[in-house]
């Protein structure tokens, strides 16, 4: 299988104004996300608000994601849970659907140990059909994979690599040093793409690339080719965009940033809501200075 490198797009779920999945807007998206350039397509992962999808909701936009994208990208699915038996049940319904790889959530809430880590996401890769990336995202789960623990999965065979999204360049550069150079690792903040690839990194897994797919394919290409004084030019361009699509919590802005560019509804599911009109007023000005809007 040909390693994951690029661009991977988490994807937001479009939803209509009843609170219903809009079915319509997600398959038109995977196909402006694909003719842009991306490597791979992510849905139901955080920026899916996959907290909020029912189990049959969970399948169905795996579903369309996988036949839409028709083979042209593989399918990147979230199937994580803090219940190592749901995340094998969901793993594996995701492959029966088409999925060609799962990305596993550190277990949020119940905190489990490095031992307790280890043994969960061994047990899901065990059972898994399909290759299993690691997810590291403490802000939200309340527990960091510390580096020990990621090259010890790293030896797992069906484990093949990480999103690092600890926001620490030094710890990424551990896990870098300490795993095997085909153990993909993919950087799980935009803002911290270049300086992950320029130390060993394979690209990211992306928030922004949801509005600028294209911008953020040539970024992290440039990178990737050794080519950053191109890649610095981007960054540069894009960083207050960057930034400000977490001024609220994910997926949030990004959801208001494509319901300014008319790709899907500004539709939440609570405890998700609308920004404050402060927040808007500023992820406004950045996407104009950007040229989005």
């Amino acid at each position: 299988m040909k390693k994951l490198s690029g661009v991977i797009t988490a994807l937001p779920t479009p939803f209509l104004e009843n609170g219903a999945l809009d079915a319509d807007a997600l398959k038109k998206f995977v196909d402006f996300q694909i003719e842009n350039g991306v490597s791979a397509l992510l849905p139901v992962g955080t920026t899916g608000e996959s907290p909020t999808l029912s189990h049959d909701e969970h399948a169905e936009v795996i579903r369309i994601v996988v036949d839409r994208a028709a083979e042209r990208v593989p399918v990147i699915c979230g199937t994580g849970s803090n219940s190592t038996a749901e995340a094998v049940a969901l793993t594996k319904q995701a492959a029966d659907d088409g999925a060609a790889y799962s990305l596993q959530v550190t277990p949020y809430y119940n905190k489990p140990s490095q031992e307790g880590l280890f043994r969960h996401f061994s047990a899901v890769a065990d059972a898994s059909p399909i290759p299993v990336i690691l997810y590291n995202i403490a802000g939200r789960t309340g527990r960091n994979i510390e580096t020990e623990t990621v090259a010890r999965l790293a030896e797992h065979p069906n484990i093949i690599g990480i999103k690092e999204a600890s926001g620490s360049l030094s710890q990424v550069t551990e896990v870098i040093c300490a795993v095997p150079e085909d153990f993909i690792v993919f950087s799980g903040d935009d803002g911290l793409t270049l300086p992950i690839i320029a130390v060993g990194g394979d690209g990211v897994i992306s928030v922004a690339s949801n509005i600028i797919p294209q911008a953020m394919v040539e970024m992290t290409a440039a990178a990737l080719s050794g080519d950053f004084e191109t890649a610095r030019k981007y960054n540069r361009k894009y960083h207050a965009l960057f930034k400000n699509l977490f001024i609220d919590t994910n997926p949030i802005p990004v959801k208001y940033a494509l319901s300014k560019t008319g790709r899907m509804k500004e539709v939440y599911r609570l405890p998700l809501c609308p920004m404050n009109a402060s927040c808007k007023a500023a992820l406004d000005a950045v996407l104009k200075e950007t040229e989005v809007i």
